[in-house]
């Protein structure tokens, strides 16, 4: 498994697992659960979530797919912006703990930005970790713009990772987020990286990944793992 080094010096896994629309259908639960397991197994052992996927249903169930296997899972949620204020976080924080049936979270991110200011999210996350309840915050879905904005406010600089949309349709990124972050060693992390299956049935693909005896979700992730710096996380179904 590549590793990306993040920046306090901490390796995790470059694939991992997303977990958006998992935990909703009972149906499909004793599936979901073992799709995680065997990535946990296969050393996919980095999970995203939120308290956004399902109202919470996602994180209930990577809560009792990690039973028993806790200390091998890098664990990562997401905090809504309209709860990232210092009290709200606290709060949001602490029944996305109790969903997992965790202790501490490895990685909190904020989902997007909102109405709450930076610097106050910046201050939750630092409360929250100083308390215990996380090890890392990162932030998600924020332009270079917005990165500059956090960075340069008292603690900013803690920020460990971006998570955004980038596959080989969605390339934005390229232009000026990507090598920003590069830059300052901030991890980038890849969500829908097979742009939620449709990169399946693209022709080009399709023909490039037959040429090389390989399934084109084989070929769309190893042309986003090969960049340093970034992490990708299919959903585990």
């Amino acid at each position: 498994m590549k590793h990306v080094t993040l920046p306090g010096g901490e390796s995790v896994p470059a694939l991992g697992m997303g977990t958006w629309m998992i935990g909703e259908d009972a149906a499909t639960r004793a599936e979901e659960i073992a799709s995680l397991q065997h990535g946990i197994d296969l050393g996919m052992a980095l999970i995203d979530t939120a308290e956004m996927y399902g109202e919470g249903a996602s994180e209930k169930l990577v809560g009792e797919a990690i039973r028993g296997r806790r200390e091998r899972v890098f664990l990562v949620s997401k905090v809504y912006p309209h709860n990232a204020g210092v009290k709200a976080a606290q709060a949001a924080c602490e029944r996305s703990l109790r969903r997992l049936g965790v202790d501490c979270l490895d990685l909190y991110l904020l989902h997007w930005r909102g109405s709450v200011p930076l610097g106050e999210t910046v201050d939750a996350f630092e409360r929250l970790r100083a308390q215990g309840k996380i090890r890392h915050w990162g932030v998600s879905n924020l332009d270079p713009g917005d990165m500059a904005e956090l960075c340069a406010l008292p603690g900013g600089m803690a920020v460990t990772v971006n998570q955004v949309l980038y596959n080989l349709t969605r390339r934005g990124i390229e232009w000026d987020l990507l090598p920003w972050c590069a830059e300052r060693n901030i991890p980038l992390m890849a969500y829908s990286p097979i742009e939620q299956a449709r990169l399946l049935r693209h022709p080009g693909l399709k023909q490039l990944a037959a040429g090389l005896g390989v399934d084109p979700a084989q070929l769309a992730l190893a042309w986003l793992l090969q960049r340093e710096g970034l992490i990708v996380i299919p959903k585990a179904s």
